[in-house]
């Protein structure tokens, strides 16, 4: 069903119809296939703004090589500059309450959360992967993204984007909601060129979870926003389905987590925020032991990505400069593992032949990731993992 309604936008002035995309709201719980192993985000399995400690308990155990289901949940349209009232939030722009998730309303009402301290993210986890050791690798598969609602929201707030003193001009939080529409047989966000105009920027879908990580020892809950060699906010929008996370595990079961889902994201992110909006994520989780894992890539400090063509070491830093240095790092390191490269050789192949893209440089730590094409190498034998 496309639903036509009226919209206001966040200063109250009349704006363009909203149309939405026919798309089912997925509740929690609801249209799970049979015999699905599934993680709500509830008030219990949650934490809003922070990460997981290697001290807290599991609120989900499983095996190496299980696929699970998390309902994960966006963050837009329940933090405090937007009312905190997800029903509300989202009434102004012509999302009737049946629309507007019962998880992220529960979570709005309920789950503490400090506004100073904390971030913005919700955070689903920890899941315990047995067997998982410090050593090893944890590789996150992204089997399927499913949307779960026609919506979503882009913010420029507190003027931290890439611009700040700059923009937002007009206040300290602006927020963009977006229609999800199906278009030319495809679903796109749309965006008016102007204020209250008809939207006629549209731009496709590309749905992947921001956040994925695993816990770091010790009893302290990191911050949601910056990530680190834990993996969490890394903002690679190379992760959609079809692709692999691997994170270096560092504490006993790993303690694995996702959260901070998109519907589409720019390199670099520059207003602060991508699409967000809800998802239902389909994951397996695999611990690859620590010899197997060095004998593939080498020693890997931090997230490495894998997609059906690419493999891409990552660099984080708070310096833009040193996230480039570091990555570059990275990459010679595993062209010299992984392929037996000399490392002057992979420092020319890395000049000719590698893009190094800039994931993000709105969450504190800046993060560069680097596409290796791995047919380059197809007459090398290398292991796998």
């Amino acid at each position: 069903m496309t639903i036509d309604t009226a919209e206001r936008n966040r200063f109250g002035a009349a704006a363009a119809p909203a149309r939405f995309a026919d798309i089912p709201i997925l509740q929690p719980g609801r249209g799970l296939p049979d015999g699905a192993t599934y993680l709500p985000s509830s008030p219990e399995t949650v934490r809003w703004g922070r990460l997981p400690s290697g001290e807290d308990e599991p609120v989900l155990t499983i095996t190496s090589g299980e696929t699970i289901i998390v309902d994960t949940v966006s963050h837009e349209g329940l933090l405090p500059d937007q009312g905190q009232d997800p029903v509300a939030f989202f009434a102004q722009h012509g999302v009737p309450a049946g629309a507007v998730l019962d998880d992220a309303v529960a979570i709005a009402a309920s789950v503490p959360r400090d506004p100073v301290a904390d971030g913005p993210h919700v955070v689903t986890g920890p899941i315990r992967v047995e067997g998982a050791q410090p050593g090893d690798l944890l590789r996150i598969t992204v089997v399927a993204l499913e949307p779960r609602v026609p919506y979503g929201v882009i913010s420029n707030r507190h003027g931290k984007g890439a611009l700040p003193g700059v923009l937002p001009r007009s206040g300290r939080t602006v927020s963009v909601f977006a229609p999800v529409e199906e278009r030319a047989a495809r679903l796109v966000g749309a965006l008016p060129a102007t204020e209250g105009g008809a939207r006629d920027v549209v731009f496709p879908l590309a749905p992947f979870l921001g956040t994925m990580g695993v816990a770091p020892a010790g009893s302290e809950r990191a911050h949601s926003v910056p990530p680190g060699a834990h993996g969490g906010n890394i903002d690679i929008n190379l992760l959609t389905a079809g692709s692999s996370l691997y994170l270096p595990v560092q504490v006993e079961g790993a303690l694995a987590y996702v959260g901070d889902p998109h519907f589409a994201q720019g390199d670099g992110e520059v207003a602060l925020t991508a699409l967000e909006a809800s998802l239902r994520a389909t994951l397996r989780f695999d611990v690859v032991p620590a010899a197997a894992a060095e004998r593939a890539f080498g020693r890997i400090a931090g997230p490495l990505v894998r997609t059906a063509d690419h493999l891409v070491p990552t660099g984080l830093d708070p310096d833009l400069d040193e996230a480039m240095r570091a990555c570059t790092t990275e990459a010679i390191a595993l062209l010299q593992a992984r392929w037996g490269m000399d490392e002057h050789l992979a420092y020319a192949y890395l000049s000719a032949a590698v893009d190094f893209d800039i994931s993000q440089v709105v969450d504190v730590v800046c993060g560069v990731h680097a596409r290796i094409r791995e047919a380059d190498f197809a007459a090398i034998e290398a292991a796998d993992a």
